[in-house]
């Protein structure tokens, strides 16, 4: 066995069925999770979409990455600014609109074998997009696409129609030590 990474991926096994997983909770680890799996899925030579929910112009480490792979296709879409839940903009809505219909055509398109809507939770929460909105993306969802979910505060429907759900529970975090967010750890 040798020391050295392959740089050839295992040959793709296409799935008999996609499921829907949801990653949610205040603690950290929610993106970080859907990014671990999307390795995985790359590791295995399937394709991947990411939509990135709210983080417009400042995305996070891993879009940076991520967008040097040849097989994942990311879009980031919201004003760059953190969203005001009690001011919202109609740019803010336009923008998860927008991220929702892309993660649809993505899904849609017979491109891709896992779809990842990153933040998703939250802009439902915000009432940037509609619960009803997504349930409805998860219905028409193809049999064979890998589908997930990531943002806290996930609404009890879409974790009643998820197949897979983790709750990434917070214990104990620098924030509340007064330590500011670090590049490369928590962006």
């Amino acid at each position: 066995m040798s020391d050295k990474a392959s740089n050839s991926p295992l040959a793709p096994e296409p799935f008999s069925k996609g499921l829907v997983q949801l990653f949610t909770g205040d603690g950290k680890g929610k993106t970080s999770a859907a990014i671990g799996t999307v390795i995985r899925a790359l590791g295995h030579g399937l394709k991947v979409y990411i939509a990135f929910f709210m983080k417009g112009a400042h995305p996070s480490g891993e879009f940076h990455i991520l967008s040097q792979l040849p097989s994942v296709t990311m879009a980031s879409f919201g004003s760059g600014g953190l969203v005001d839940p009690n001011n919202i903009k109609a740019e803010e809505k336009e923008e998860a609109e927008k991220a929702l219909a892309a993660a649809r055509e993505a899904m849609l398109s017979g491109k891709y074998d896992m779809v990842v809507l990153d933040e998703v939770n939250v802009a439902v929460f915000f009432e940037l997009i509609s619960v009803d909105d997504v349930l409805k993306l998860i219905g028409d969802k193809p049999e064979k696409v890998e589908l997930i979910l990531t943002g806290r505060r996930a609404d009890t429907r879409l974790v009643q129609a998820a197949d897979l759900v983790t709750e990434c529970l917070k214990i104990k975090h620098p924030y509340d030590m007064g330590v500011a967010s670090r590049g490369g750890i928590e962006f």
